[in-house]
């Protein structure tokens, strides 16, 4: 299809009619990274995502689903065909115990809506940066807690465009992925059944957790969160800073002096930056310690 002609219908099926073309999404990243997308739109109604989804597979146009673009390294080539980013959709409500959140909803708000309703559960994802939908994809978690202990169901779009509601155990969630990637669904909301609690115990949970997030993590930069996965019997953190390579930098990308963990773009850092400074990451620790680094942040787009 002509780019015209794309363009044309896009902004008929979107309500704000706002579509982007050439935009650089380093505007919507954490790390300030990546190319351009060639079509850029901001659903505001699940309606509006199924229908540009359908569009897209009916005519053959790659689409890209974004959240709020922090566990996520874009490449610098940009991405081909339609990127819909999710950060409109950021409804939060509850029935009960049970609270619903659209996937645009930061699981931050989702964790200080819980407190405001003195329900406990979340306290441990109140200092996750990423949104609802992310957080269900990843099954994100943070001190000990996980997605998979509170989630009852998650409303997703199936890769043929259809609508379907799954409970938890038809995720089949595991540490940092669930059946949702696999699948190739794409969250709408998720609900969360939580219990009730003492406000002040659960705030004081909340303050602790933030503590020990702003005192141990470099929030003070740019980053993609925790670029690795915990490997088996070790911390990833402690083998790269045992490897001596906290404050290694490629280009404007460096390994945190404050949490090895971490990769921070401390100025003028690309998304190749970060890639190669991951693989130099992963060849030192596996050369010195023998321990694969998988990485927890997702990487796409062009070179």
């Amino acid at each position: 299809m002509a780019e015209k002609t794309i363009l044309h219908d896009l902004r008929s099926l979107v309500y704000s009619g706002e579509v982007l073309l050439d935009e650089p999404l380093s505007k919507y990243t954490f790390t300030k990274t990546g190319g351009k997308a060639d079509f850029l739109i901001f659903p505001q109604t699940y309606e509006e995502v199924q229908k540009t989804v359908r569009f897209a597979i009916e005519n053959g146009v790659p689409y890209t689903i974004l959240g709020n673009g922090s566990n996520l390294i874009i490449k610098d080539g940009g991405i081909r065909g339609i990127v819909l980013i999710l950060t409109r959709l950021t409804k939060i409500s509850h029935s009960g115990n049970d609270i619903t959140a659209q996937c645009g909803a930061a699981i931050i708000d989702v964790s200080r809506y819980a407190l405001k309703q003195k329900l406990t559960g979340l306290e441990f994802a109140c200092g996750i940066p990423g949104s609802v939908g992310g957080a269900l994809y990843m099954n994100a978690g943070a001190y000990g807690g996980e997605i998979k202990d509170v989630l009852s169901s998650a409303l997703v779009l199936t890769k043929n465009g259809g609508m379907k509601r799954l409970k938890k155990n038809d995720l089949s969630f595991h540490y940092r992925k669930s059946s949702i990637a696999e699948n190739g669904e794409i969250v709408l909301e998720g609900t969360f059944s939580l219990e009730p609690g003492d406000d002040r115990e659960i705030k004081a949970k909340m303050d602790e957790l933030t503590f020990l997030r702003e005192s141990k993590q470099p929030l003070e930069y740019p980053s993609c969160g925790s670029v690795f996965k915990r490997p088996p019997g070790y911390f990833a953190g402690k083998l790269i800073q045992d490897s001596g390579l906290q404050g290694t930098r490629i280009g404007g990308v460096e390994v945190s002096k404050k949490h090895a963990g971490f990769m921070v773009n401390v100025g003028g850092g690309t998304a190749t930056d970060y890639i190669n400074l991951i693989k130099l990451v992963q060849k030192t620790v596996k050369e010195k310690f023998g321990v694969d680094l998988e990485t927890e942040v997702k990487i796409i787009g062009e070179d």
